[in-house]
């Protein structure tokens, strides 16, 4: 791992940004860009990371079409992880991909339907499930059967405790395998893969300042061992049941333990292309920030402070500050600890304050992936200095998934 940009390579991005966004006929707040030669670097490193196997794109983590397909576009890349399933649909409908996995059960009657009733949905589209109730709500139909991928949940358990996401209900090969039998037993429904996604290694920072870092080590390599071993019995079992197509895993905090797993087939990725905040500091991969959203100082309370105006993107998960948007170049900024980051206005204090004049921009970086493109219509993508596309978000084109 590699430190990330220092002030001086921070000052040289914020300038050769603010030449980008004059460049632009229109500058509508929040001004969110993509730096393409940082996420053409990302994209290449997580395929050399992955040693061979496909990477699987995930989309919640982007939520632009352009750069869906900017990345599958790499070698190496293949699929599309979607995070609902009128998304999956409609990423078929348009043609980005004819690969589509969910990452997640879906309930929505309409779009499953939906599903049911397109032959190419039907070939495209993988549904996700761990729990026969996700099953009852698929519609029947004659013809090709609806894909089908098994969600193992792929935390570590140690005694009574479980650590990593919260997601599916079944961990022991036996409760996998039961499943297993109830999809290949029903009429219109086709087993074709597992995902196990090892959120705790994948999604926990671990080269924090610190003695947390070490423990957070610790438990990754613990629970890489566990699943390697688990996913190797849920494997042999499920062997008996159905011949698979893909054992999907991972993310972009841990490509190399995931691909080192001779059952993994494909690993996905998504916030690795980006680099958010929270992905500043991982053993794995050096962090190339690609993804960042500027607004505009438009009061000067005093010398101290400069305010800008929005800016307050704050991201999921458990609240804290490691969930705010992070003020990046110019350096030398901080949020104040009294009003954060605002949905209308952002004060900013610290030594870069004072510089800073009515008009000036400054730009931050999201704590997550994605997130900030629910926040614009479009997105402007930066070579150099240069804006040479603009292109639009799911929201600009309509869409609220």
């Amino acid at each position: 791992m590699s430190e990330i940009l220092d002030e001086v390579e921070r000052h040289a991005l914020g300038r050769r940004l603010d030449h980008a966004a004059r460049g632009l006929a229109d500058l509508a707040f929040p001004l969110m860009v993509v730096d393409l030669d940082a996420f053409d670097a990302n994209a290449d490193d997580l395929v050399r990371r992955a040693a061979g196997k496909p990477v699987r794109v995930a989309s919640k983590s982007l939520r632009v079409p352009a750069l869906l397909e900017r990345a599958l576009a790499h070698d190496g890349f293949g699929g599309v992880l979607a995070y609902t399933l009128r998304e999956a649909l409609w990423l078929c409908e348009e043609g980005i991909s004819d690969d589509v996995v969910m990452g997640y059960p879906s309930v929505d009657s309409s779009a499953l339907q939906r599903l049911v009733d397109s032959d190419a949905a039907r070939a495209a589209v993988t549904l996700m499930v761990d729990d026969v109730a996700q099953l009852d709500l698929v519609p029947t139909r004659p013809g090709e059967p609806v894909r089908v991928a098994i969600d193992v949940d792929a935390g570590l358990r140690l005694r009574h405790q479980h650590v990593g996401p919260k997601r599916s209900p079944l961990f022991d090969v036996d409760d996998v395998a039961a499943l297993a039998r109830r999809i290949v037993d029903r009429p219109g429904l086709r087993l074709v893969g597992v995902m196990t996604y090892e959120g705790q290694v994948a999604g926990v920072q671990d080269a924090l300042p610190g003695p947390k870092s070490l423990i957070v080590r610790r438990l990754k390599q613990a629970s890489v061992a566990q699943l390697t071993e688990r996913r190797s019995a849920i494997a042999a079992a499920l062997g008996e049941i159905a011949d698979l197509e893909f054992w999907n895993a991972g993310g972009s905090g841990s490509v190399e333990t995931t691909v080192a797993d001779p059952v993994v087939t494909e690993v996905a990725a998504g916030s690795g292309l980006l680099v958010p905040a929270l992905f500043d500091h991982y053993e794995s991969f050096e962090p190339r920030p690609a993804s960042f959203f500027a607004v505009p100082v438009v009061r000067r309370p005093n010398e101290d402070v400069a305010t800008v105006a929005g800016g307050g993107f704050a991201a999921s998960g458990a609240a804290g500050k490691d969930r705010l948007p992070l003020p990046w170049a110019p350096p030398g900024l901080q949020l104040t600890g009294l009003e954060g980051a605002g949905e209308v206005q952002t004060p900013l204090a610290g030594p870069g304050a004072h510089r800073l004049a009515v008009g000036d921009l400054v730009w931050f970086r999201h704590a997550k992936s994605g997130e900030p493109a629910e926040h614009t219509d479009v997105v402007h993508l930066v070579r150099g200095s240069d804006v040479v596309e603009t292109v639009s978000t799911y929201r600009g084109l309509g869409h609220a998934w």
